[in-house]
């Protein structure tokens, strides 16, 4: 039953989460707040195995939930729901496509997708960084407001990327050297 479910759930994401990867995170937030198949930290986790993985982000993170919902077979059961919606529409549109394509009515429709899918990635891009910089628990089992280490982290990274010379480097670079300086914070 759990692999049903694991399918229609990761299908109704598939389904609605239009812009890709980061857009998924809004709806992977609320299933695991209302099914309590993960939380929010392994939110974070998976996103950020998600983006240091190759292959697409929202496939990643459907396998990776479903994996430590109900390992291998839920690993493919998620990752199936979630590109099941995709195959299906990708192949009625290609049907039509070339009918419609000088239709002014298919140019608005994806113009209103595009405005949607910047709307679902900011959403992420909040949700993200409110996870990761924001009510990080301590070991003493208190709750600091503030993680100051990650929000430096984050600012020079951000900061690197827009200085030209190291603009060339790639993005796994930067998520390498993050990785060593958060082993190297966190202990």
């Amino acid at each position: 039953m759990i692999y049903l479910r694991l399918f229609f759930e990761f299908c109704k994401i598939g389904l609605f989460s239009v812009g890709g990867g980061l857009a998924t995170i809004p709806f992977l937030t609320e299933l695991g707040k209302r099914t309590g198949w993960f939380t929010s930290g392994q939110l974070a986790d998976m996103i950020a195995v998600s983006e240091s993985t190759p292959g697409p982000m929202g496939v990643n993170m459907a396998t990776y939930a479903g994996f430590t919902t109900a390992g291998i077979p839920g690993a493919v059961m998620a990752t199936l729901g979630l590109v099941f919606p995709s195959i299906v529409i990708i192949l009625i549109i290609a049907q039509f496509l070339q009918k419609f394509r000088e239709s002014k009515a298919v140019d608005a429709v994806f113009y209103g997708l595009r405005a949607a899918s910047v709307a679902l990635i900011t959403a992420a891009m909040l949700q993200v960084a409110r996870i990761a910089l924001l009510n990080h628990a301590m070991p003493d089992g208190s709750t600091q407001l503030f993680y100051w280490p990650a929000i430096i982290l984050a600012a020079a990274v951000f900061i690197c990327v827009q200085f030209t010379p190291l603009k060339k480097w790639h993005p796994i670079v930067f998520i390498a050297i993050s990785a060593v300086i958060g082993i190297l914070i966190g202990g």
